[in-house]
């Protein structure tokens, strides 16, 4: 999980009166009488501490003052100078950082119940519907039903089966509308097109049809025009927004206020500040946004089942269509109930479900392209393993990716390379343990750095270089499903990401359909730029132009 720290709201504080300053100078000095106590009691062996900590905001000032600090990059940084266990403090609040795979299978075997609660946020708690988003939920009954819920009914293989040719039919349509678009031009191409908001609405658009039944979300095709635009028009419920991209933009929002530590998270007795600079405000307008578009489908869901008469209900023939659909029928458990409503509950995992599916899935779709498109030796080879197995006769189809062993390993290394959360979403030590030999007390928070261990020059031979031929060889029994932790870039143990499968699938489809359907070429002698950005997820920052020629010309192939 990508983090940012924004601290502008502290340009104001000498604005505020003598008695606001006075409790605060209070404040520190009982701070800083009770952690010179604590040191002087504390002879646990702990791991070692960052130097260069400042009172109350400990390290925190490392992040601040820019948009291109990193956390994973410098959490790295530091692990070369103090090993692959170390802590440092965020606010008030002690962190431990796991740059190790050793060390994290400890804390996903041996420690991993003692790890599972997660830290307080504001941003969980306004926009994530009192933590009833199952992934940021305290550990505990509610979480465990949830989970077991998702995972059985919603993303159980026999489930992403019976939805294979609505998520498929999505990215072939999404495809054909491209190919149309290239082969429309003076010549049949190239074109220029922006794959980066291309995939995004692709992405979304496949989620949205799998979770929601594709309500709200007309026409377009996911082919979003040239340079990615977004479709004309959406209606959502009985209301019409002028682009698709109002509830995209809300989306990528969301992931930017929860990436966001604010002061409320690392020092609470000056959370007031985050009231005065709006910054709470600004999360209730996203999740109060968010919550009447899902609650307008999740109506429109309702009233489709209110016009079946009682005896077509009685007799099966309401088939169950999309994820909402699943979670009306299922959500009937009393002891899950006697925590949120059943509407809260089905909201709040339909959007999660939307948030996860749409973005990480572009994130990983559009970091591959970027590779290939960057080693054109590697892209040729893919699409050769393209035209032996499928030909150019017809699209690829999804029953045709267990024979493109090539791509899955392109996918593979793409995802060692980027993660799509570089740094695991954070968990809290309910109680005192210890974690490669050293103490860590309990509250201590636990950051897990996946890009630093997917880069390890021990296992990983040139660590920076693209290279799928090493799965192959050498790694070539290494699985991407949290089972190597050299390898987990969906996280690992109880708290791994339950759709990882499912977005593996739309992964390799959409990949091998663009590599299958066009030749894709650097519009530039300049090397694409492979700047990341800070965040939740690891998001390319700048977007992916390429030119795009078709590859399949035969009525047949479209």
């Amino acid at each position: 999980m990508g983090l940012s720290f924004d601290l502008s709201s502290c340009n104001n504080f000498l604005q505020f009166s003598k008695p606001t300053i006075l409790i605060g100078l209070f404040g520190l000095l009982v701070y800083l009488l009770l952690a010179n106590l604590r040191k002087r009691i504390s002879r646990k062996n702990e791991a070692p501490e960052v130097e260069g900590g400042w009172p109350i905001i400990g390290h925190l000032h490392h992040f601040m003052g820019g948009k291109n600090k990193l956390l994973h990059v410098a959490f790295g940084a530091w692990a070369d100078k103090y090993g692959p266990v170390y802590t440092l403090r965020m606010g008030l609040n002690k962190v431990l950082v796991v740059n190790s795979a050793e060390v994290a299978k400890e804390c996903s075997t041996t420690n991993d119940m003692l790890f599972m609660a997660r830290p307080y946020r504001v941003a969980s708690e306004i926009m994530g519907y009192g933590y009833a988003m199952f992934p940021i939920a305290p550990y505990g009954p509610f979480y465990l039903k949830m989970r077991k819920m998702v995972t059985q009914e919603l993303l159980s293989n026999s489930r992403v089966d019976s939805l294979k040719h609505v998520w498929g039919s999505e990215i072939k349509n999404a495809i054909q509308e491209l190919h149309n678009k290239v082969s429309s031009t003076k010549g049949g191409g190239p074109i220029s097109m922006d794959m980066k908001g291309w995939v995004s609405n692709l992405t979304f658009r496949t989620a949205m049809k799998v979770i929601c039944g594709g309500v709200g979300v007309d026409g377009g095709g996911g082919g979003g025009g040239g340079g990615g635009a977004t479709s004309p028009a959406t209606s959502i419920g009985e209301h019409n927004y002028d682009e698709v991209g109002s509830f995209q933009k809300a989306l990528k929002e969301f992931f930017v206020l929860l990436g966001e530590i604010r002061i409320s998270d690392v020092i609470p007795f000056l959370g007031w500040l985050d009231m005065r600079t709006g910054y709470v405000e600004k999360m209730k307008d996203n999740g109060n946004f968010l919550d009447n578009l899902m609650e307008e489908m999740l109506e429109e869901h309702k009233r489709k089942r209110r016009s079946l008469s009682e005896e077509e209900e009685k007799d099966g023939c309401y088939v169950e269509q999309d994820f909402m659909d699943v979670m009306i029928s299922k959500l009937n458990d009393p002891k899950l109930l006697s925590y949120y409503d059943s509407d809260t509950i089905n909201k709040s995992t339909c959007l999660t479900l939307i948030l996860s599916g749409s973005e990480t899935t572009m994130v990983s779709i559009v970091w591959a392209l970027a590779l290939l498109v960057s080693h054109p030796d590697v892209l040729k080879k893919a699409q050769d393993e393209l035209d032996t197995h499928v030909g150019r006769e017809r699209q690829v189809d999804e029953s045709d990716i267990k024979d493109l062993v090539y791509l899955q390993a392109v996918v593979k290394e793409a995802l060692r390379l980027f993660p799509p959360a570089p740094l695991s979403t954070p968990r809290v030590a309910t109680e005192d343990c210890v974690v490669s030999g050293y103490h860590v007390p309990a509250g201590t928070q636990l950051f897990v750095n996946t890009w630093k261990i997917q880069r390890n020059p021990e296992v990983w031979p040139e660590p920076s270089e693209f290279r799928p031929e090493r799965f192959f060889t050498t790694h070539k029994d290494f699985d991407v499903r949290g089972l190597h932790y050299d390898l987990h870039p969906f996280g690992s143990g109880r708290r791994a990401c339950p759709g990882a499968g499912f977005a593996l699938q739309v992964v390799h489809l959409t990949l091998a359909s663009l590599l299958h359907g066009f030749e894709i070429k650097n519009p530039s002698d300049e090397p694409i730029d492979m700047t990341e950005s800070p965040g939740v997820t690891n998001l390319k920052a700048t977007p992916l132009k390429v030119l795009l020629t078709p590859r399949l010309f035969s009525k047949e192939g479209y």
